[in-house]
């Protein structure tokens, strides 16, 4: 059933990206019904959920196709998904070195010295967050789109709604905390909508990126999206959602989101 949505491969890639930034926002409107000031129990649920999303999608959707379309192509299991993934870290290792941000639960500022506002900072760091996973999808449907069976359209479809659960609680992670600092509602509904953009858009920059390259190099694109994926994990989510009180919560949540992403990426 899934083939058919990329008949028409333009509105497959169309409905394949508009998934996760529905969820996205979906998840930056919870600051338009709540009265109160985001909890940390709240906050860390949400974190660890959606680093167990990300952590399956990087196993079941990202390294182990890898590893299988190497293997199919006659090449070793592993040196280029290796060789891939390690170059994803240090890819998203430069940017976060480079780019000024602050994580909701610090106070201090990673990155360049910036006179940026602290609601500016937080915005980058969710920014930062996107990137990976908007190239992970562009890699991704561009091989559902290729039609050579190196990515299959079910495949690319878990990843979708995977990214679409995962942006839920990120979308809350930055609207409710810009409405702490004194935003508006409204204002921090759209500053939270808006950073959901980055994802599509780093899809279609990574689609141009790799249109018309050959099949061969999909274990390395997939692996490297892994290893994006991998340094946000490692170095922002996971230490930001077991710091402080709840980190049980937040073992839980990533508990939760690691099966729930499992299970849909078998199911599809």
């Amino acid at each position: 059933m899934f083939d058919t949505l990329f008949a028409d491969k333009a509105a497959g890639i169309a409905v394949g990206l508009l998934i996760p930034f529905i969820g996205n926002t979906a998840g930056a409107a919870s600051v338009l019904f709540t009265g109160r000031k985001s909890s940390g129990f709240s906050q860390k649920l949400m974190l660890g959920f959606a680093a167990g999303v990300m952590l399956s999608a990087i196993i079941w959707s990202l390294l182990i196709p890898s590893m299988e379309m190497a293997e199919e192509q006659g090449t070793s299991r592993w040196v280029t998904p290796v060789i891939g993934f390690l170059a994803g870290m240090l890819f998203l290792l430069v940017i976060d070195t480079l780019t000024p941000h602050m994580h909701v639960s610090s106070d201090s500022v990673e990155g360049l010295p910036s006179r940026l506002s602290k609601s500016s900072m937080l915005i980058l760091a969710i920014v930062i967050h996107h990137i990976p996973e908007g190239m992970a999808m562009g890699v991704v449907f561009a091989g559902a789109a290729a039609g050579d069976g190196a990515v299959t359209a079910a495949s690319a479809i878990a990843l979708s709604f995977g990214m679409a659960l995962q942006n839920i609680p990120e979308g809350a992670v930055v609207s409710l905390p810009l409405k702490n600092m004194g935003h508006g509602r409204l204002r921090s509904f759209l500053y939270g909508t808006a950073t959901g953009l980055v994802q599509p858009i780093s899809a279609i920059a990574a689609m141009l990126l790799i249109g018309g390259l050959p099949s061969q190099i999909f274990p390395a694109l997939l692996s490297f999206a892994a290893g994006a994926m991998m340094y946000v994990i490692v170095e922002e989510i996971i230490p930001e959602s077991q710091n402080g009180r709840h980190s049980n919560i937040a073992t839980i949540g990533l508990a939760a989101g690691f099966v729930l992403m499992m299970i849909m990426d078998s199911a599809l």
